[in-house]
């Protein structure tokens, strides 16, 4: 699965204004910015997703995780948990993606991220500041 990390470390005025937060309400920043960036990313891969039924792209969501060091997590996630005979799952995404020895692959995902990387650093980005200003303005 694709996995990345944005780095807040360089944008010193983001790092000062979290260490103003509190840790509750750092974390409550950290988790809108990153579910913004991982918001990006689904809307493209829902629009490059090919439809057929329009299960796939109603299946493709994103999701928050809790991290282990106190960081925040969302990803883009392809419901598909269950048994494949859940008429609402699509466990075949992976089949459209990476294709088989019966039928090329489709990718849609990978395009998706390699397309809106920067747009999704400049939407986790602006919403942090928007969240702090919201938060410091109280």
């Amino acid at each position: 699965m694709i996995d990345t990390r944005l780095d807040f470390s360089g944008l010193l005025d983001i790092s000062k204004d979290l260490d103003v937060l509190s840790k509750a309400e750092s974390r409550n920043v950290l988790r809108q910015a990153t579910r913004a960036a991982a918001t990006v990313f689904r809307d493209e891969a829902r629009e490059r997703a090919p439809e057929k039924t329009g299960k796939l792209k109603r299946n493709i969501v994103v999701i928050n995780q809790r991290a282990n060091d106190g960081g925040a997590v969302a990803g883009v996630h392809v419901r598909s948990a269950g048994k494949a005979e859940n008429r609402n799952n699509s466990f075949y995404w992976r089949f459209v993606e990476l294709g088989t020895s019966h039928m090329p692959a489709v990718p849609f995902i990978r395009p998706a991220f390699d397309a809106r990387q920067d747009d999704a650093a400049a939407a986790a980005f602006a919403k942090a500041n928007e969240a702090i200003d919201k938060v410091l303005s109280k």
